[in-house]
């Protein structure tokens, strides 16, 4: 496998951790941390697959963390030169000295940090040149272009080809770095028909080049939900079971994320405050967190304070099993580092045992959800409105698609009213869920 100009840098970047960690131990600070990121990457978009542009990025920049105590100083620069380090690593110090003392400020503790390192498979590199990235994008529109006669315009398509490098360590001995890469493809179409417009658009993304769909599969699955959409119409106030799409269902579990991350409980901004080890799902939901999958989108050894991420339950049979919790956010609320600084590694919801289609049969007569906008989701109360569209279904069948209605209700009654999580997953995202059915919503529309 050839060697990227990013993996050949990756020991360059270790160097310049090391660097700063060792002047700022000259320093008399009581910690230091430091994080590199370098990505590379080209992105070619089209239209009516003629070249819109050509992007190429190289850029990243290194950010140092002192502490002094309870004072805090951070400082960065993309000048890795010796003197730049140095002068980055003085400006820290003097903020440090300047700023108020926070008791709950400093590193993670030695003890959690990750011992254990294996690789991940997450760099696949892959020769990319623009003309191929060109190709690829507008293969994906005259396969959408040409899949029907109501597609009657493009919105365009692009394909990405991006590594990158990481590299973090701090004063507990912590350095390390690992390199990873990513590719996608996306595709956007209008159609049109009886003098009413709709678009939609669907995308690949994988670790490995080789992994994305074909860009014929890419179009040919943004013309068919762009087709599908036509003839979209309001229904009537109501109340109806909702079936969220996969790639919707994502946001819904994202809404967790927010509530039980420490920084939303120590603010109290938590319409899950004091949840742990209560239950807020159906007795047989879970969700298991996997940092150590290979090759998939969201893995890692260790968070972005080198935390030791662990395989763990964030719901068993229901109960909230965990906090989503960084140093700082355990030391204010007096629990454990559960290493989540920077995100989350891989969510998988366990499922009920029916496909999609066959949650469509269940629900019977319903509403599938494929879109949401707004930002009406209340963190603090757990109230629950967006605009929505999606299809209506009467005796199992889809019969036709709705727009412009609004879906509302209670994140906490959402949850504890899931009825069903369908089997096939959408693997796109750090959350790898199907279809979630739950049993009731308002539905507003005419």
């Amino acid at each position: 496998m050839p060697s990227s100009s990013i993996e050949l840098e990756l020991d360059s970047l270790k160097d310049a951790v090391a660097m700063a960690l060792e002047y700022a131990a000259t320093l008399g600070t009581t910690g230091a941390e430091v994080a590199i990121s370098k990505q590379q990457g080209l992105s070619v978009s089209t239209r009516l697959k003629e070249v819109e542009t050509v992007e190429f990025n190289k850029d990243g920049a290194l950010g140092i963390t002192l502490f002094r105590g309870g004072c805090k100083g951070s400082s960065s620069t993309s000048d890795l030169s010796p003197e730049a380090i140095r002068r980055a690593v003085k400006a820290a110090d003097d903020i440090a000295k300047f700023t108020s003392e926070d008791p709950f400020n400093g590193l993670a503790d030695a003890d959690l940090m990750a011992k254990h390192i294996d690789d991940l498979e997450l760099y696949y590199p892959h020769d990319t040149p623009p003309a191929e990235l060109e190709l690829l994008a507008a293969r994906a529109e005259e396969a959408a272009l040409s899949a029907d006669a109501r597609i009657k315009n493009s919105d365009g398509a692009s394909a990405n080809a991006h590594t990158g490098a990481k590299v973090y360590g701090n004063s507990h001995g912590f350095l390390n770095g690992y390199v990873s890469s990513r590719y996608s493809l996306s595709c956007v179409v209008i159609g049109e028909q009886d003098g009413q417009m709709q678009r939609d658009y669907d995308y690949t993304i994988a670790r490995k080049f080789s992994d994305l769909w074909t860009p014929e599969t890419v179009g040919l699955k943004a013309a068919e939900k762009t087709v599908s959409r036509l003839g979209a119409r309001k229904i009537a106030t109501t109340k109806l079971p909702i079936l969220f799409a996969p790639d919707v269902a994502t946001g819904l579990m994202g809404h967790l994320i927010g509530a039980i991350s420490g920084g939303s409980l120590y603010r109290k901004s938590s319409f899950l405050q004091d949840a742990i080890d209560t239950q807020i799902f159906p007795d047989w939901f879970n969700i298991a967190e996997q940092p150590h999958l290979k090759g998939a989108l969201a893995s890692a050894f260790y968070d972005s304070e080198g935390v030791a991420t662990i395989e763990r339950n964030i719901i068993s049979q229901g109960n909230l099993s965990t906090y989503l919790l960084t140093s700082y956010s355990a030391r204010k609320l007096g629990l454990t580092n559960t290493g989540h600084a920077g995100g989350i590694y891989n969510w998988t919801l366990g499922h009920t045992g029916q496909t999609f289609d066959e949650l469509i049969k269940q629900m019977d007569t319903g509403l599938i959800v494929t879109e949401v906008m707004g930002q009406g989701v209340n963190g603090v109360t757990g109230d629950y409105s967006r605009g929505a569209a999606g299809f209506y279904v009467e005796n199992g069948v889809v019969q036709y698609p709705v727009e412009e209605v609004t879906i509302a209700g209670n994140l906490k009654d959402m949850y504890r009213n899931i009825v069903a999580v369908a089997k096939d997953r959408d693997m796109r995202s750090s959350i790898r869920t199907g279809g979630i059915l739950l049993d009731e919503m308002k539905v507003a529309g005419n």
